[in-house]
């Protein structure tokens, strides 16, 4: 019995030192900052010196006009923002996915490739690419739309307050559709050739078998992926700052938190920045991810029905 504690300390020992690295860089670099963030956020600098004041900076920032206008402002952009891609990017993505992992498609590992390739680009070239493709003046959209006789159609989107942000949504699914294409095709993958062929022996085929098979077995990919969509919305940032600028324009029409608060935090042209109300926009965006994907792990998640084969 002595020996067999000693084994299981030492094992215990050795999953601590290969996870004491992870756990200190994490520590770190996510930790240690959230909670400096919240800290700053209870605080406002009077007469240079830091003085508590608590939730006070959260009552400003929701309930005070001249921050709270922004700050909803933001907010519903931002879930204008994630809902065109749940929308469009995701069943899309399914789609494609579906499409893919057809054995009588040709050519598939070239789709996927040409597919997924938008999402290893930089946000800088995506923004600026699509800034030259969408320019009334240089791009070659209207162009192209006269080509197939839509030249009517075309608007300034990126100029539109009424259209730039659900333009910029469109851009971002564009990019990102690969994701999840290739983690709904992974889960594809993994529904084992027995069960597939039971239900063609029963007559399923086709989209049936898709819809009353195959779906019901990838709703946890599917789940998972929802949740991925929603924390990287809602800490978006990139697209819209390289596109719009850091206004977010046209007349903050783009703003979303990830702008405002990075105005907010280290100023922008003639706003001074403050660290405070940064943190303050900082804490409220970390709650509003707690929350939401609380929901979906204790909500969702235990009643999605998991098969192992």
């Amino acid at each position: 019995m002595t020996q067999i504690n000693q084994n299981k300390r030492r094992r215990r020992w050795h999953i601590a030192v290969f996870l004491a690295p992870a756990v200190l860089v994490y520590t770190a670099i996510m930790i240690l900052p959230l909670f400096g963030t919240l800290q700053l956020s209870l605080f406002r600098e009077v007469d240079q010196k830091q003085i508590f004041v608590g939730l006070d900076n959260f009552r400003i920032l929701l309930g005070d006009p001249r921050w709270s206008d922004s700050f909803w402002n933001a907010l519903w952009n931002n879930t204008w923002f994630f809902i065109i891609h749940m929308v469009v990017q995701n069943p899309l993505g399914i789609l494609f996915a579906a499409l893919l992992s057809s054995p009588r498609l040709r050519f598939s590992a070239f789709y996927r490739t040409a597919i997924f390739i938008p999402t290893v680009l930089s946000f800088v070239i995506v923004g600026f690419a699509w800034k030259l493709i969408l320019s009334p003046l240089w791009g070659i959209a209207p162009d192209l739309m006269n080509m197939v006789g839509l030249k009517s159609f075309f608007e300034p989107w990126l100029g539109k307050p009424e259209y730039a942000l659900t333009t910029l949504g469109l851009i971002s699914v564009w990019q990102f559709i690969g994701i999840p294409m290739m983690l709904i095709y992974a889960a594809l993958l993994t529904i084992p050739d027995e069960v597939l062929e039971a239900a063609e022996c029963d007559g399923i085929t086709g989209m049936r078998q898709f819809w009353k098979i195959k779906l019901p077995l990838i709703l946890p990919a599917i789940g998972i992926i929802s949740i991925l969509t929603f924390v990287g919305n809602f800490n978006a940032f990139d697209l819209i700052y390289t596109t719009q600028g850091g206004l977010a324009g046209p007349n903050y029409a783009t703003d979303i938190l990830g702008t405002f608060l990075h105005r907010t935090f280290f100023g922008f042209q003639l706003q001074i920045g403050d660290p405070h109300m940064g943190s303050t926009i900082a804490s409220l965006m970390f709650f509003i991810i707690l929350i939401g994907v609380s929901i979906y792990l204790f909500g969702i998640q235990t009643r999605l029905r998991r098969y192992q084969f």
